[in-house]
């Protein structure tokens, strides 16, 4: 993705099933769990470079012992940071310790992070400033084991203010309005009120040192994820410890967010991605689950575990951007997935090219469109191989046409090179743009000028900029015929809700290309009669998406045909063509994780209708800020 945006956070959960001692003997270091969880986040460190926390919980531990510790950072190497002090705390156990280092009931007592059940959180900030604070996990504190809650999670929540208010109707006075606390705050609600129950249950029969064991033994996690996420509106994967030793992993019900797990004798994992668990564990990737849609992966106090329903379940519309840009693609799913992207854009390109494809240089920028560039590749010479086959039956060509026809290879180049030293730090505005310009690079002397048409991939375009500022400029330098950007993702219609950084209208090239169609049509009244709309429908829970409607005076191809028109820069020679996928051949290569919201408008949940229709209110309004 050419134009930077942040999106989805990652989790990372581990459980030892068995005594930390069998760890020890096994593999002869009681540092066998650190290892594990530093690759579940290395292995995913593509998902949150702010700011990262870990939380360890040490399960049966004696009154008088410390049994939960955290520690968070924003460090610009983050999972570096928190690795280095926690591997500090186990080679001062060594030193200090020297037998007993490899004695579990000691270390457990005088040492941190030796505990059985891990949680860790890898953040991109999608709003507001990166402070420590932000940070998850979040710790939710109290002397009784039973009611301690540690909480990180991938999500975003359209209804702040909504949930903010029940909390507030519940007696609590929340510190803060933002999701992360007001979700803590409304699964520790009931997780006390839970624990009152059982309380109130055993109150006349048993003393209060038994009922908290009892209250340990019958602790319903689901009932509790029940009752405090039936109001949640958005995306999530939301993880969760109790201080004696339970844990959750709770996926919402239309399993928008990603979460994957495995489990065998010795451990139980999730992660938000497959690689991750895959090279921690060195496991079969049909081994690793899918945490189903409504569903929350459960393990109690003794490692056992359940996949339960705590919440009825709808159209499953999994993010379709994790498997175009965000997720790892050494998942060999989303491999092909991408690979399928390119191959399904050989008519646009071929059309785009006149089929001329002795003049046509290919490449790709950036490198995440690599594997789509492979597949565009492969589709490219699928039609070769058609084509060639049809001209020897049918033209029956003579020696040196048919070695002509034979030797003819598509033209692949590194054209652009992103130069990561260069910083734009200079503040006057000309010169920036200038500096802008050269943050990428290219590659001298390979394009036939004035012949030769370059195809540039992309995995897609959301703000157009980096393409106007810098790609463009640069490409043109090359001198050719004509330049081709192709993006293996849709046009960015409308704002995310649930975890990316998209929530202003006018930063969306195809939201500003609407807006000039509609003023050379002649059809800026419609922007009044939707604002209109959307003002009425304040406060409506059932209110639809007035937003879809600027679009449907317009074709897909004229929309695209307006975007060239934005982002080609003012002094370019070549012509320029800007062509997209399509939605439909989207859902082909991506079948099982259809959610396209932010290509369509059709939200999966009621609160995403809301947003956009409150972020049109705040671009007409001049109001820069986020919808939710």
């Amino acid at each position: 993705m050419s134009d930077s945006i942040k999106h989805e956070c990652g989790v990372a959960l581990l459980r030892l099933r068995k005594p930390l001692q069998y760890y020890i003997d096994k593999y002869d270091t009681p540092a066998y769990a650190i290892s594990k969880m530093y690759l579940l986040m290395q292995k995913q460190h593509n998902r949150g470079q702010d700011g990262v926390g870990i939380a360890n919980i040490k399960v049966g531990m004696s009154p008088g012992y410390r049994y939960i510790s955290r520690y968070r950072t924003i460090d610009p190497r983050p999972i570096e940071d928190i690795f280095g002090k926690v591997t500090k705390k186990f080679k001062k156990a060594q030193r200090e310790g020297g037998e007993n280092y490899y004695n579990a009931d000691w270390l457990r007592k005088n040492y941190a992070y030796t505990g059985e059940l891990w949680l860790g959180h890898l953040r991109y900030g999608t709003h507001g400033k990166n402070t420590i604070e932000s940070c998850h996990p979040f710790l939710r504190q109290n002397n009784w084991r039973s009611r301690n809650l540690v909480v990180a999670g991938n999500f975003n929540m359209t209804n702040v203010d909504e949930l903010f208010n029940k909390l507030v109707d519940l007696g609590q006075h929340p510190k803060e309005r933002a999701d992360t606390v007001t979700v803590m705050e409304k699964i520790g609600h009931f997780l006390d009120d839970e624990n009152q129950q059982i309380f109130q249950k055993y109150k006349d029969q048993c003393s209060n040192e038994e009922i908290t064991r009892l209250i340990e033994e019958e602790l319903d996690l689901q009932r509790v994820l029940e009752r405090s996420c039936k109001d949640f509106d958005g995306g999530y994967t939301m993880a969760g410890l109790v201080g004696f030793g339970s844990s959750f992993v709770a996926r919402d019900p239309a399993g928008i967010r990603p979460a994957y797990y495995y489990t065998d004798d010795e451990v139980v994992v999730v992660a938000s991605e497959k690689p991750a668990i895959k090279t921690a564990l060195d496991c079969k990737y049909e081994d690793i689950r899918e945490i189903k849609p409504g569903h929350a992966l459960i393990i109690n106090k003794d490692g056992d575990f359940k996949e339960q329903k705590f919440i009825e379940p709808v159209e499953k519309k999994s993010c379709s951007f994790e498997r175009i840009y965000f997720s790892r693609g050494t998942d060999p799913n989303i491999y092909h997935e991408r690979r399928r992207l390119g191959e399904l854009l050989v008519p646009q390109v071929l059309k785009s090219t006149n089929s001329d494809l002795k003049n046509t240089v290919f490449s790709y920028i950036p490198s995440t469109a690599e594997t789509s560039f492979l597949g565009l590749m492969g589709g490219l010479d699928d039609y070769l191989i058609s084509r060639r086959k049809d001209f020897i039956l049918d033209e029956k060509p003579n020696a040196d046409s048919l070695e002509d026809l034979l030797s003819f290879k598509l033209r692949v180049e590194k054209l652009v090179l992103k130069d990561a030293k260069l910083r734009t730090f200079i503040t006057d505005d000309a010169h920036r743009d200038d500096l802008v310009a050269h943050v990428y690079d290219t590659t001298y002397e390979v394009v036939k000028k004035g012949a030769d048409t370059l195809v540039v991939i992309d995995d897609s375009i959301v703000r157009g900029t980096t393409l106007e500022k810098s790609i463009l400029t640069l490409l043109d330098k090359l001198d050719p015929k004509k330049i081709v950007i192709v993006s293996s993702a849709p046009q960015i219609r409308f704002p995310d809700c649930y975890g990316i950084d998209m929530s202003k209208m006018k930063e969306f090239v195809a939201f500003r290309a609407v807006l000039a169609l509609l003023d050379e049509s002649g059809k800026q009244y419609l922007l009044d009669e939707i604002f209109d709309k959307c003002l009425a429908s304040v406060g409506d829970p059932g209110q639809p998406n007035y937003v879809k409607e600027l679009y449907e005076p317009f074709t897909y191809e004229e929309v695209s045909a307006k975007i060239t028109d934005i982002v080609r820069p003012p002094r370019m020679n070549a012509e320029l063509e800007v062509v997209y996928q399509t939605v439909e051949n989207l859902h082909k290569a991506c079948p099982n994780h259809l959610g396209d919201w932010y290509f369509t408008g059709d939200y999966p949940t009621p609160g995403g209708n809301r947003v956009v229709n409150r972020s049109f209110i705040n671009f007409m309004k001049g109001v820069e800020i986020r919808a939710y």
